[in-house]
């Protein structure tokens, strides 16, 4: 499996022939790797409703054909759209041939470009059985490290920038309590607000768990 990084906190896990895209904010993204226009899906996965991680779901989901997972105020809002939607809610899981996925809590908050207001979420992701955990834009809390009892996780995708999420001193009792084996920061560097030093995370990371960090320009990818 490969996992890609789009920028911001968009990722892609795909492994040649599935291709899962998470949080797709594409246009208007400095640091965007592609285009929305070029961008693959099988299935798209959204943590929340804010436009920077809302982005252009509708777009690529009409064009693939692809159903969306979202929390079901924002799976509404997408019917409303046309378009294939599931609708989990906290705790949920939905099934797909590739694995599944579940929405976990975030710390934040959220409300769509349209005004629909929604709870935001984690994802915890089994795709053909590696585990990839998606913090969404979450502050660190206690209960991160239950996310991982039952499915410990390969990878955690996990916001940095502050600001508007944890920032990266935060983030690493986030990496401790999630216990990942990698940890692939995000959310950082896109904008003013949220510019911070992610080798400086790496290295407190690395130096206070067992986790390894990967850092990733957007476009680069890591296997797993």
């Amino acid at each position: 499996m490969e996992v890609r990084f789009l920028g911001h906190a968009c990722f892609e896990l795909a492994d040649g022939d599935t291709t899962v895209l998470i949080d797709p904010f594409l246009s208007g993204n400095p640091k965007a790797a592609i285009s929305a226009d070029d961008a693959a899906a099988t299935t798209i996965l959204l943590t929340h409703g804010h436009g920077d991680h809302f982005g252009d779901t509708v777009a690529i989901a009409k064009r693939t054909g692809a159903p969306v997972v979202a929390i079901v105020e924002i799976a509404r809002e997408l019917e409303g759209e046309g378009l294939d939607a599931f609708d989990p809610n906290m705790g949920g899981t939905v099934k797909f041939d590739w694995g599944w996925v579940k929405l976990v809590p975030a710390w934040h908050t959220s409300t769509t470009p349209k005004g629909t207001a929604n709870t935001p979420a984690g994802l915890l992701i089994n795709f053909h059985d590696t585990i990839v955990y998606h913090l969404g834009d979450t502050c660190v809390f206690s209960d991160l490290q239950l996310v991982g009892k039952r499915h410990p996780i390969d990878i955690a995708l996990m916001c940095i920038g502050g600001h508007y999420t944890m920032d990266r001193v935060d983030a690493v009792d986030a990496a401790e309590l999630v216990g990942a084996k990698t940890v692939i920061p995000c959310h950082y560097n896109t904008f003013p607000p949220i510019e911070t030093d992610a080798q400086a995370f790496k290295s407190d990371v690395e130096s206070a768990t067992r986790s390894n960090v990967v850092v990733l320009d957007p476009s680069q990818s890591h296997s797993a």
